[in-house]
């Protein structure tokens, strides 16, 4: 009696350890034990920290465990951090707003159209704002007001529960206009993206786009960034800049300047949500 025919399943493996060698070799190995064929590798040695970052897709019709146990001695061996996840699969993921809704639109949009691989199962705002917005597409919108320092220790600590209620793997702060306690810092490290406007020269405050104007500015941008303690100032994951001159009033500037926004934090997600982006140290490692 022949066994059942059993389809592969699309692996994508991502490996971090200190550079040396044999690590392609083990890897490879490791996925001809678990009867892998490798459909897409990339790999990066940074000559800054020392550090060797490897990201492969692999067909295979060796379980979760299987190819587990064949990847264990790779991890054991060279001291490397090992991720296994299935090509494709949502990434649970929470998204935060306040009353600019471009962002979140953009990452709704793009989740209902197949293109974003993330399940976003809650929208939490600090303003009511987007609640029609994220209604319209079908997602749960959480709002509770910030007035006082006692309301955003609340907040933080709803984030939190919701994290850990939903099975959060990614939070997205889609243009949310509050700073983020280290402690939260802390606990979302490596897992939260953050998206600002960048300009040459910068502009705080408030209406950077009319600051911007006034000063004849001719790039505006936007960083994506992970989000640390320091703020703005985590490891940047993606970055665009368009070309504006005089006659663009501030309206205009505002327009462009969304579009851009939007633009980039969706970038930054989707390679997230892929994979594509590893750590190293204070920037990142992107694997396109």
């Amino acid at each position: 009696m022949t066994s059942p025919v059993v389809d592969p399943t699309h692996w994508v493996l991502t490996l971090v350890c200190p550079d040396q060698p044999g690590i392609v070799h083990a890897v490879s190995g490791a996925i001809v034990e678990a009867r892998g064929n490798i459909t897409e590798s990339q790999q990066f040695s940074s000559a800054d920290t020392g550090r060797f970052f490897m990201r492969l897709q692999v067909e295979s019709s060796a379980s979760r465990e299987e190819f587990e146990a064949a990847l264990a001695p790779v991890a054991e061996r060279y001291g490397a951090q090992i991720a296994l996840d299935v090509v494709g699969r949502p990434l649970r993921t929470l998204v935060l707003v306040s009353k600019a809704g471009h962002c979140l639109n953009d990452l709704l949009f793009r989740q209902r159209g197949g293109s974003l691989s993330v399940d976003i199962p809650l929208v939490m705002s600090n303003h009511a704002d987007l609640g029609e917005l994220a209604s319209f597409y079908g997602v749960p919108f959480e709002h509770r007001p910030i007035v006082s320092p006692e309301d955003k220790a609340a907040f933080e600590r709803r984030i939190l529960e919701a994290v850990e209620e939903h099975g959060i793997e990614l939070v997205v702060l889609a243009r949310y206009m509050q700073i983020l306690s280290p402690e939260l810092c802390d606990a979302l490290a490596g897992r939260a993206i953050n998206i600002h406007h960048s300009f040459l020269p910068g502009f705080k405050g408030a209406n950077p786009y009319r600051q911007a104007h006034a000063r004849g500015v001719k790039i505006i941008g936007a960083t994506a960034h992970f989000v640390t303690s320091d703020l703005d100032e985590g490891p940047i994951i993606e970055q665009n800049i368009v070309r504006v001159d005089h006659t663009h009033s501030p309206a205009a500037l505002v327009s462009i300047g969304q579009d851009e926004e939007s633009r980039t934090l969706t970038q930054a997600v989707k390679w997230f949500s892929e994979h594509r982006v590893l750590l190293d140290g204070a920037r990142t490692i992107i694997f396109r």
